[in-house]
């Protein structure tokens, strides 16, 4: 990952607060992990798993803690107690953020002449901004952006190409929305007739989404059908995550990919949920909960903990059980030998 920014050895041990170690003139032009990392390049290891590479690695420099520090045979070394953090640290020195240039209106941008929009904020080609909007100093709409009526997008914001904001949508501080995220269309909402046809059922809520809030690319978070679907601040929602109506996320929750929240189920603060969770509706799951990928959650989590499985179980359990289903083929074996044996018994 080569860029055109260099940094001294030097310059980045006093970036990161770590202690330099060798040739600290030595000058980084790039960053990559330690298996690819050549001259020139900074790399890292944050675990025993990856020291094995230390002896045969080329790179120029690596963020080491000092219990790998003699394993390095590159010609410097950082030496951090968190190397993962401080690579980071010089991931963001050497590829800082690119905005808009600020106050921008491109020329194919539609704007409603009721729309409030701060002299700082970008809007960027195609964007169409409805009536009684309003957008909050230094947001970035970068392309394609829509927000439909009475959409409000506070401060230092980004939106990215094609996202779109249904009518009524909150959102705070410092929001990110990737490419072709969608907020605030309607639920899944239908009233089943006596010949199973359907009538829709109107979603006349909002999205309500909090400060420090960031979602991955084509992820939907659906309006409700009364009162607010709410993200709270600081939740990280990962790509192609659907969050269904009246759904609450609460604070500093984490949900990974391809994972689907049911109408009107509330999500505590500080939980994890992997990749491919499906979480029925109608439920509570409490704060601090941890749950594995593709697991099943049929009903509501009241306590703390990690959890697994379809429907989940306490993490322990489930793997307990798991080791259980994979000895049914022997147990069995073993069970029609037993049964033959008696059997022949009997006849002898």
């Amino acid at each position: 990952m080569s860029g055109e920014r260099s940094f001294t050895i030097l310059e980045l041990a006093q970036r990161v607060g770590g202690v330099a170690q060798g040739d600290v003139s030595l000058v980084v032009r790039g960053l990559n992990r330690i298996e690819d990392a050549g001259e020139g390049d900074l790399t890292f290891v944050a675990s025993d798993q990856y020291a094995k590479f230390l002896p045969e690695s080329e790179a120029s420099c690596v963020l080491v803690r000092s219990a790998h520090a003699s394993d390095v045979k590159a010609p410097s070394s950082i030496v951090v107690d968190d190397p993962y953090r401080a690579f980071i640290l010089v991931m963001q020195a050497f590829h800082p953020e690119q905005p808009m240039p600020q106050g921008v209106r491109a020329p194919t941008a539609t704007i409603d002449p009721s729309a409030e929009i701060d002299p700082t904020a970008s809007i960027g080609p195609g964007c169409v901004i409805g009536a009684q909007c309003r957008v909050a100093k230094n947001v970035q709409l970068v392309a394609n952006v829509v927000l439909y009526p009475n959409t409000h997008i506070g401060a230092d914001s980004v939106l990215h190409a094609n996202v779109t904001c249904y009518s009524s949508t909150i959102i705070g501080e410092r929001f990110i929305a990737h490419a072709g995220v969608v907020i605030g269309s309607d639920g899944f909402g239908f009233l089943e007739n006596a010949d199973k046809s359907f009538v829709k059922i109107p979603h006349i809520g909002r999205v309500r989404i909090g400060d420090d809030v960031e979602i991955g690319a084509n992820t939907t978070i659906d309006r409700a059908a009364v009162g607010e679907t709410r993200i709270e601040d600081g939740v990280k929602l990962d790509n192609l995550i659907h969050i269904a109506h009246g759904v609450t996320i609460g604070a500093h929750t984490a949900i990974a990919a391809q994972t689907g929240i049911s109408g009107s189920t509330s999500l505590g603060k500080r939980n994890r949920l992997a990749g491919q969770v499906g979480v029925v509706g109608h439920i509570q799951i409490t704060d601090d909960v941890v749950i594995y990928a593709q697991s099943g959650v049929g009903k509501s989590v009241p306590q703390p903990g990690v959890y697994f499985g379809s429907p989940i179980k306490e993490h322990l359990t489930a793997l307990r059980i798991e080791a259980a289903v994979r000895q049914l083929p022997t147990a069995l074996q073993e069970l029609r030998d037993l049964k033959r044996k008696v059997n022949e018994q009997d006849n002898s």
